[in-house]
């Protein structure tokens, strides 16, 4: 899951409401959004961020590669974090790999609640114990073979490989490294919160010195929007969500259906927030609030966070600092920024 890549593979993330593929190139200091695309989920094929149609999915990701126009066959994909178990062990620092890999799998067994025959699991030493110097702190994560299995299944549908297989809160946090530009700082010395707003789910990530130290899912995303918007004007699902991103709906559209969802969205980063804080001794509320995914895009959506939580509060754009090429541009890859924090920080897995 963890190990270094040398050629290059794209970032493909599947989730409940889309398909994004997107391929960074190496571009100076930083990198070039080289290609892009986007589908939109098959129904019924993602049910509880599980894949319960690979060929479908896979049919999905054929059209992304088909439409971005790359020529990698390899990609990065990630298991939902809620997916994973985390644990960090200490190990003695002397031990050579093929040891330190023996001790894990036999360490392993005590944290991990299913037999080992149906997990797939893998480590790194992230560096020296704190509580003893003769000791080094390995981050291990495991999840049932089946969620590894499911997406690899709907990868090699599309007749590509699954090369990397990360877990979502990493990918966010590798990402984060492209919104440096929006933190104090740089964000470090300080704690940054990140609000991933998904289709079905969002995730509060909380990064100091950016390194998540909490995260959190809630159930709540856009598709919520969406539903509202074909229960009142009796459009399907493919007319509503276009509706909703290109506009065009009744004047009563942001009294009635839009502001009391930004009003949802802001109590559920209040109340996530109050998660955070109250997750352990000493927490302290972040210096800045980074929105993103597809509810960042509604107008004004920042300021009512902030005049509610008290935080200045930003809509975040990995691409910020990034060239875009012409292909990328064609495929809208610019609109879409807010909602690729995921595929980004797969993607970056090219450069490990």
């Amino acid at each position: 899951m963890f190990a270094s890549r040398s050629r290059p593979l794209a970032g493909l993330d599947i989730t409940t409401s889309s398909i994004k593929l997107i391929e960074l190139v190496p571009n100076g200091r930083g990198y070039r959004v080289e290609c892009y695309a986007a589908e939109p989920s098959p129904p019924n094929s993602i049910t509880e961020k599980s894949i319960v149609d690979s060929d479908a999915v896979g049919a999905a990701v054929r059209r992304a590669i088909k439409r971005a126009a790359t020529k990698v066959t390899e990609v990065a994909i990630a298991i939902s974090g809620d997916a994973a178990i985390t644990k960090v062990i200490q190990m003695p620092r002397h031990l050579n790999d093929d040891e330190m890999e023996q001790q894990v799998e036999i360490q392993a067994d005590q944290y991990i609640p299913f037999p080992m025959e149906e997990v797939s699991f893998d480590f790194q030493v992230i560096g020296e114990s704190s509580s003893d110097p003769d000791m080094v702190d390995v981050l291990l994560v495991a999840t049932r073979t089946e969620n590894v299995d499911q997406r690899r299944a709907a990868v090699e549908a599309a007749g590509l490989k699954a090369r990397v297989v990360d877990v979502e809160p990493f990918a966010l946090e590798n990402a984060c490294a492209l919104l440096t530009h929006q933190m104090p700082d740089g964000g470090m010395d300080h704690q940054i919160a990140v609000v991933d707003f998904g289709a079905s789910s969002t995730t509060l990530s909380v990064l100091q010195d950016l390194r998540v130290i909490y995260t959190r899912d809630f159930n709540f995303g856009g598709q919520q929007l969406t539903e509202e918007i074909m229960r009142i004007y009796g459009l399907s699902l493919e007319d509503a969500g276009r509706a909703k991103k290109e506009g065009g709906l009744p004047s009563n559209y942001q009294p009635e259906v839009l502001d009391p969802f930004v009003d949802d969205m802001t109590q559920q980063v209040s109340r996530s927030l109050q998660f955070f804080l109250a997750s352990g001794g000493g927490r302290e509320q972040p210096d800045e609030i980074l929105v993103c995914g597809g509810c960042a895009n509604i107008p004004g959506v920042a300021d009512l966070i902030a005049s509610k939580v008290g935080i200045p509060t930003e809509i975040g754009d990995p691409l910020g600092q990034m060239k875009v090429s012409s292909r990328a541009r064609s495929q809208g890859v610019q609109g879409d920024a807010t909602a690729l924090l995921t595929a980004c920080g797969l993607a970056l897995r090219s450069f490990d």
